[in-house]
């Protein structure tokens, strides 16, 4: 038999094979139901009830199917299998976390994604002081002017409109998943205001359920400076005249040196940021997970007054 015969008929097999077990007909892409007549494929257009019936039944299944493997000990969603999303949301993880990040200049000795890295170091804290958090997958870009002629290498951002686009399809897609509790955070200033808009905008279209919560406390570096001034850090904010500081970098350091290009710095005499040495490396880093567990208590206080709050109306 050719080859070329042989891939005709097969799909024939697949379709005869199904029926005769009594088995759901294999789905092709596009919502088309697979067939065969004279020995080629026939695409049936399936109506919107049948498509709707379908993926409910696919649902189902998968709503009572075993998990063959424990689930991992993370809360980051991007590293689950969809059934570990599933059983941990069933073991009681029902609310989800959105953080906005940014790829922006950050100075000369910082990696463009800061933002998406603090989010990794601070993020993961705050959701496992919750206890009943995911996290979504992080937003990687930031709000800004991409037709800028004057754009620093390497910085990406999208429009104000896209921003709110993207975070409310996020948004949507957890609701639509079945979780509780929606908090959006913003690590880079510049998305503020579109997640206020978002959060607002939902919360009044759901009335509540679920909830959707700009929690604006995450992004308090005031209270964060002064940790840093109060733990005896002598920094002479942007006294080097760049765009980092040393709570950025400590963060950065703690969740990899190289993000801050540390053994290169040291080599050339520049590990130093606003008269604050990052030299021992080792102190650093522990000082940025302080820092870390710093932003999340705060992160978690403003969440759980949210959500006092709510419960009392």
């Amino acid at each position: 038999m050719k080859m070329s015969r042989f891939i005709a008929w097969f799909p024939t097999l697949a379709f005869a094979t199904a029926l005769a077990a009594g088995q759901a007909v294999p789905q092709a892409q596009g919502g088309h139901a697979v067939g065969a007549q004279t020995g080629l494929d026939q695409r049936v257009e399936l109506t919107p009830a049948e498509r709707e019936a379908q993926a409910r039944q696919r649902y189902e299944q998968d709503l009572a199917a075993p998990n063959p493997i424990p689930v991992p000990d993370t809360v980051w969603m991007e590293e689950l299998t969809y059934l570990g999303v599933r059983d941990a949301m069933k073991a009681g993880k029902t609310a989800a976390l959105i953080f906005a990040a940014g790829m922006e200049q950050n100075g000369p000795y910082l990696a463009l994604g800061k933002h998406q890295y603090q989010v990794r170091m601070t993020g993961e804290v705050i959701a496992r002081k919750l206890g009943n958090a995911l996290i979504a997958p992080i937003i990687t870009l930031e709000s800004g002017n991409p037709d800028d002629k004057f754009l620093s290498w390497g910085s990406t951002y999208i429009t104000e409109e896209t921003f709110r686009s993207i975070l409310r399809d996020m948004v949507r897609s957890l609701k639509s998943q079945g979780f509780k509790d929606i908090f959006m955070m913003g690590d880079s200033g510049s998305n503020a205001a579109g997640l206020a808009a978002v959060s607002q905008e939902l919360t009044e279209q759901w009335k509540g359920n679920p909830g959707v919560y700009h929690i604006r406390e995450y992004y308090d570096w005031d209270s964060v400076r002064k940790f840093i001034t109060d733990s005896g850090i002598p920094e002479k904010l942007r006294s080097d005249g760049i765009h980092d500081e040393y709570s950025a970098t400590a963060l950065l350091m703690a969740h990899d040196p190289k993000l801050v290009n540390f053994d290169a710095r040291v080599k050339a005499g520049r590990a130093t940021i606003n008269g604050v040495s990052l030299v021992p490396k080792e102190k650093t880093i522990e000082f940025g997970k302080k820092i870390a567990h710093f932003r999340a208590d705060k992160t978690v206080e403003a969440i759980k007054m949210v959500l006092a709050a709510t419960s009392k109306n």
